[in-house]
């Protein structure tokens, strides 16, 4: 209790109390306040330095502060930074190119954040239905899954299983059916003849990590291929190396019609995100059908350029692939019984405690205590997911760490 107290003293304890007086109420983070962040590492006001375990949600896959991502900020930061949709830039154009390239897709929509992406995504789903697969006019239906985290808007809260997201925001947008993560022979009841798309995560991350039975998304696929239905995947959390591949899709090489992409994708400076697919898919948007003022920017544009060539050039797939399993095996041998499973893919993992162990969040701030910042999700799971620039010799230091905490 010392150590949690002594992280919001002085500066930090000012700069947290304005948050908590004048902002609204809708996060509790762990009690730490951060001025400085370089590669895995961040900095208190007061000097001390964390290790950091959660990435902003896997948005800095690149660790804080990449330097060429920086540099690429910096060098477009001089020319120009925003023009609006209403006329074209020297950037968005190669970006679209090289992230039509690093995805296998034909076409892409820029946006901003992971939920604008997903309405994106659900528009031209529908639009598609409508136009393409000839569903009659406002009878379209996505298949979603349960403990599915898409978002936060009124909509996506809308197909939400957690009764949280959903309390006090409705009525709800019509047109999602649920069916629970993992099981085909629910997803294949689900199918109909108005069935226009199935949207999942191919491994759910807020939900705590869970991952699904083998096979189960490239059955899934073949599904959807049977009923003319679009195999949509969130790879918002999941995507660009987090999981050990570029997307998860690819462990088991059930290849989505449709991707959602967001987070990792600004290197971890600036909010990005986007939707590919076909032509055939994205052919049946129109001018002002949609579209985000901020979308496409030059400069979110050229630092997502030289965010994707990061990835493949310092082969940051191979490395989460690699210190993920290292990680995990670190995991599974501390002997404690607080932990009731170690389950993930590459450098996404989440550690599953007891009921009786009394929640993951006492557990986080015990490591906040030690030097070590992570998140708990849906109450009983800790969350891993560290830059994947990490190295063992940091991975190591951290488990001596976790196993200090989870042997208390």
């Amino acid at each position: 209790m010392e150590e949690t107290l002594n992280a919001v003293a002085g500066e930090s304890a000012r700069l947290a109390g304005l948050v908590e007086q004048y902002g609204a109420n809708n996060y509790h983070p762990l009690p730490i306040v951060i001025s400085k962040a370089k590669g895995i590492w961040v900095k208190s006001p007061e000097g001390k330095k964390y290790l950091d375990m959660l990435s902003a949600y896997s948005a800095l896959n690149h660790g804080h502060r990449h330097p060429r991502v920086m540099k690429a900020l910096a060098a477009q930061a001089k020319k120009v930074t925003l023009t609006s949709r209403a006329f074209n830039n020297d950037q968005l154009g190669p970006w679209l190119k090289e992230l039509c390239e690093f995805t296998g897709y034909e076409m892409a929509i820029p946006m901003n954040t992971g939920g604008e992406a997903v309405e994106t995504a659900i528009k031209i789903i529908r639009k598609w239905g409508y136009k393409v697969k000839h569903v009659p006019e406002g009878q379209a239906e996505i298949v979603v899954c349960s403990n599915n985290f898409h978002g936060r808007t009124t909509t996506i809260v809308g197909f939400s299983t957690e009764p949280q997201y959903k309390d006090g925001f409705g009525p709800f947008t019509p047109g999602f059916k649920v069916v629970s993560y993992g099981n085909i022979e629910e997803l294949r009841a689900a199918m109909n003849a108005n069935t226009v798309a199935f949207l999942f995560e191919p491994v759910q991350g807020e939900a705590g990590i869970l991952v699904p039975p083998a096979g189960y998304l490239k059955a899934a696929a073949e599904i959807c291929k049977q009923h003319n239905a679009l195999f949509v995947a969130d790879e918002i959390q999941t995507g660009f190396c987090r999981t050990g591949r570029p997307f998860c899709w690819m462990h088991d090489g059930a290849r989505p019609d449709m991707m959602i992409m967001g987070k990792a994708l600004g290197g971890g400076v600036l909010p990005i995100s986007a939707v590919v697919s076909s032509k055939a898919v994205m052919g049946v948007l129109n001018p002002g059908d949609h579209g985000s003022t901020f979308g496409g920017n030059p400069l979110a544009c050229a630092v997502s350029r030289e965010a994707l060539r990061v990835l493949t050039e310092e082969k940051l797939a191979e490395k989460a692939q690699e210190l993920g399993e290292y990680f995990m095996q670190g995991l599974r041998a501390i002997k404690t019984p607080h932990v009731k499973e170690v389950r993930g893919k590459g450098l996404l993992i989440g550690v599953e405690l007891h009921p009786s162990s009394g929640g993951a969040r006492r557990f986080c701030e015990a490591l906040m205590g030690m030097g070590l910042l992570c998140k708990e999700t849906h109450e009983n799971v800790i969350r891993f997911a560290p830059p994947l620039i990490i190295g063992k010799k940091e991975i190591d230091w951290a488990l001596k760490r976790i196993a200090r905490a989870l042997k208390k």
